[in-house]
């Protein structure tokens, strides 16, 4: 209970006392209605807060595209689904997408999509969103306890945060894009309902 006393002013010339204790009822009253809106309150600043993610070992890592977690695609087990965007850069070459399909981690599976080297699809910035969108997709869809976590969040806005990257991220300063955390907004509300 609070430790304080409410008080009810009367006229000072029809009792000749400026204040008088109030009702224990009336004391319990304002009491319980107060603990609602401090409740309510915080729910609805909970509901609201932007979640901001970024890396493998900090909070709602799995929301990372490096945090293992595997899902299949066409048949296709991808370790993680950095794996399989940066596998989906050379669709439909059969032997490139294997090559970082397989590759021995993320990290890894990055800097071969990566490389201009390689003969990227002609389309990729066409098709790069959907792309995204299927492994996250299926990430989640597949992994009961990533899902649980990316229902928890509510209707709370994702973030990618990081300076690296103003496409998929939020540019560290909230100028990019966050194409990523959109899509996980996205994702969320088709999975939900």
């Amino acid at each position: 209970m609070r430790d304080f006393q409410i008080s009810t002013k009367l006229s000072s010339q029809s009792r000749g006392r400026h204040t008088r204790p109030a009702s224990r009822a009336l004391v319990n009253f304002c009491l319980l209605n107060m603990e609602k809106l401090e409740e309510e309150t915080k729910e609805t600043s909970a509901d609201t807060k932007p979640i901001y993610f970024f890396g493998v070992k900090k909070a709602y890592a799995g929301f990372s595209n490096f945090y293992k977690a595997e899902f299949t695609v066409a048949g296709k087990t991808y370790p993680t689904s950095e794996h399989y965007f940066q596998a989906m850069k050379f669709y439909p070459n059969e032997e490139l997408t294997e090559k970082v399909r397989t590759a021995k981690n993320a990290l890894l599976a990055k800097r071969l999509g990566g490389s201009r080297k390689l003969p990227l699809r002609s389309d990729w910035n066409e098709v790069r969103d959907d792309v995204m969108y299927t492994a996250i997709k299926a990430k989640f869809s597949q992994n009961e306890g990533l899902l649980k976590v990316l229902l928890s969040t509510g209707t709370r806005m994702i973030y990618e945060h990081t300076v690296r990257d103003k496409y998929w991220g939020d540019g560290g300063n909230g100028k990019g894009q966050n194409k990523l955390g959109k899509l996980l907004v996205k994702l969320r509300a088709e999975l939900s309902g």
